[in-house]
C-alpha cells in the first residue's frame, strides 16, 4: 500500500516538473542540418589535405594496448555470460542439478573438463586482476612505462595461476 502511494506521489511530482510546457519552452532552433555540417566538415578536410584517421594496423602493438582491448572484451564476455546464464535459469524448464547431471552423463575426459573450466575461469580471473591494476592507476600509482609493462606481466601471471587454481577445484 505504501509503495502504491509513493509511486502515485512520485509520478505526480515528476509530471509536474516534466509537463508538456517544459519540452516546448526550451527548444532552440538548429542553425544547420546534420547534412550541411558533414558537407562543411569534409570540405574543410579536403582543403587542408588532412589524412583520414589512422587505422589500427599502422600501430605497433604493445602489451598495454593488447591488455586494454582484452580487458574490454572480457568485460563484455562476462556481462553476456551472466546475462545468458540468468536468462537460461529463468526460461529453462528444469533446475540446475538436472543440467549438471546431463553434463556428467556425457562422460567427458578430465582433460576436456579441466580445459572447459579453465576457459570459463580465465576471463573472470583476467578481468579481476586487471581491474585491481586499474584501481592502482586510479590512485595515481604505476603510470611510468616500465611499471605499466611490469604490472601487465604480473596481471598475466596472476591470471594464469588463479585460472589454473579455479579450474582444479
Amino acid at each position: 500500500m505504501a509503495a502504491l502511494a509513493l509511486r502515485c506521489v512520485g509520478r505526480r511530482c515528476l509530471l509536474a516538473r516534466l509537463g508538456p510546457g517544459l519540452s516546448v519552452r526550451h527548444i532552440v532552433p538548429m542553425g544547420t542540418t546534420a547534412k550541411e555540417e558533414m558537407a562543411r566538415f569534409w570540405e574543410k578536410n579536403t582543403k587542408s589535405n588532412r589524412p583520414l584517421s589512422p587505422h589500427v594496423t599502422i600501430y605497433k602493438w604493445s602489451l598495454p594496448m593488447a591488455m586494454s582491448i582484452t580487458h574490454r572484451g572480457t568485460g563484455v564476455a562476462l556481462s553476456l555470460g551472466v546475462s545468458l546464464f540468468g536468462l537460461a535459469a529463468l526460461l529453462l524448464p528444469e533446475q540446475f542439478p538436472h543440467y549438471l547431471a546431463m553434463v556428467k552423463s556425457l562422460s567427458l575426459g578430465p582433460a576436456l573438463i579441466y580445459s572447459a573450466k579453465f576457459a570459463l575461469a580465465f576471463p573472470f580471473s583476467y578481468h579481476t586482476w586487471n581491474g585491481v591494476r586499474h584501481l592502482a592507476w586510479d590512485m595515481g600509482k604505476g603510470f611510468k612505462i616500465p611499471q605499466v609493462n611490469q604490472s601487465g606481466v604480473l596481471v598475466l601471471i596472476l591470471t594464469l595461476l588463479s585460472s589454473a587454481g579455479l579450474a582444479a577445484m
